[in-house]
């Protein structure tokens, strides 16, 4: 009980704080302490977000389809290129510097070779959220391949075990904890790099929207699309952590 009173302080800690800022906002904004077209209010941004509210569902479906399907692939080529580079040094030695190198490039400067490249389609926007999401995963994959117990691998090996009996009895569980925090950021990277390629050209999705209310200086409509951005990326992110605790019960017994 006092555990549970506990969680339910600590969590009104950050919904306090979002008030207490979205008041202050408000304030400076009704004062005209900062002007409405460079700053609109809470209000403002609300009524924005009900009028649009259809059209930009539209363009938050194609952003979501170009998001899961580069975090999809992303996943995939940064969770086997993990596990190839812990079963063969000579790949770990020879990619990982590679793969740290990749995110040295500011991806400003790769999204519009992207397009250059693939045209105004949905393929730049899918590579782009492929290249900020693999990242994460690989990293984080491999130090928890490279973390797990080695006396418990030394005793598997002893009593025979092959493997890829070690791998999934061992590696697989000890990585977990380390995939799932790659995939938390890499789900906001989806996000946020299928609406950055969105800037570069297209003709739907959230990042559409933000150019043409951007040259319109509708900055509420702006906003709007920053909340709604938002939204989205946190409920990927509690859908990341409800995964977790159904994949790894031993850890909510803590």
């Amino acid at each position: 009980m006092k555990e549970r009173s506990a969680n339910i302080i600590s969590s009104l800690y950050p919904v306090c704080t979002l008030i207490a800022i979205v008041i202050v906002w408000e304030l400076v904004s009704v004062l005209g302490i900062v002007p409405n077209y460079m700053l609109p209010s809470p209000v403002q941004m609300m009524q924005a977000f009900i009028k649009d509210f259809a059209v930009l569902m539209g363009h938050t479906r194609v952003t979501l389809i170009e998001a899961v399907i580069g975090l999809i692939i992303g996943v995939s080529i940064g969770f086997g290129g993990a596990v190839l580079m812990d079963a063969w040094e000579p790949a770990y030695k020879a990619f990982y510097p590679i793969i740290v190198i990749t995110q040295t490039i500011p991806t400003v400067a790769v999204a519009p070779l992207l397009v250059l490249w693939f045209g105004y389609e949905m393929t730049p926007k899918v590579v782009l959220v492929i290249i900020t999401t693999f990242f994460p995963i690989a990293v984080g994959v491999l130090d928890g391949f490279r973390a797990c117990d080695k006396d418990a691998i030394n005793l598997l090996r002893a009593m025979g075990a092959s493997r890829a009996q070690i791998f999934r009895h061992i590696k697989i569980p000890g990585a977990l904890p380390q995939f799932f925090s790659g995939l938390k950021i890499s789900v906001t990277y989806a996000i946020v790099g299928a609406v950055l390629a969105e800037w570069m050209g297209g003709f739907n999705g959230l990042g559409v929207y933000m150019t043409r209310v951007k040259k319109s200086f509708a900055y509420d409509k702006m906003f709007a699309v920053i909340l709604l951005i938002s939204l989205v990326s946190l409920l990927m992110i509690w859908a990341v952590g409800y995964a977790q605790k159904k994949l790894m019960p031993w850890e909510n017994k803590k």
